[in-house]
């Protein structure tokens, strides 16, 4: 059983930047992922990186948002930079190990649900940007 937990999350300013951490208890996972849920509930996946180090983002994160993996610790982390206030929201790691999790990653379109292909969900930090 993947569990993973997630840290980093707090309040800062627009235009200010937070790092999120996320430690898995299971060495070989395939496909890790971020994705956040609004205030209003809304969910969007933002970030996913493949095993073999593919990479996607959501338009409304690219350029301030970088995703990276320490798999010798097996900690992913998520870099946010230029914060907004439409940022704000609940921020949730997610991974698995099964090969076609990664579709996240390969196919456009299927990154934004990213929560609907990756089964094991972190409890989630939040982040909240002020304007």
């Amino acid at each position: 059983q993947v569990q993973l937990v997630e840290s980093g999350g707090g309040s800062v300013q627009a235009g200010e930047s937070l790092r999120l951490s996320c430690a898995a208890t299971v060495r070989r996972v395939g496909c890790m992922g971020w994705f956040r849920q609004a205030p209003d509930n809304t969910r969007e996946g933002i970030t996913a990186i493949a095993s073999d180090g593919s990479i996607a983002y959501a338009d409304s994160v690219k350029g301030r948002f970088s995703i990276s993996r320490d798999t010798t610790k097996n900690i992913l982390y998520l870099q946010m930079n230029s914060l907004k206030p439409e940022d704000t929201g609940m921020y949730y790691c997610a991974a698995d190990e099964r090969p076609g999790a990664c579709i996240v990653v390969a196919i456009p379109g299927k990154l934004k649900e990213l929560y609907n292909y990756l089964e094991h969900w972190g409890q989630g930090t939040q982040v909240t940007v002020s304007s």
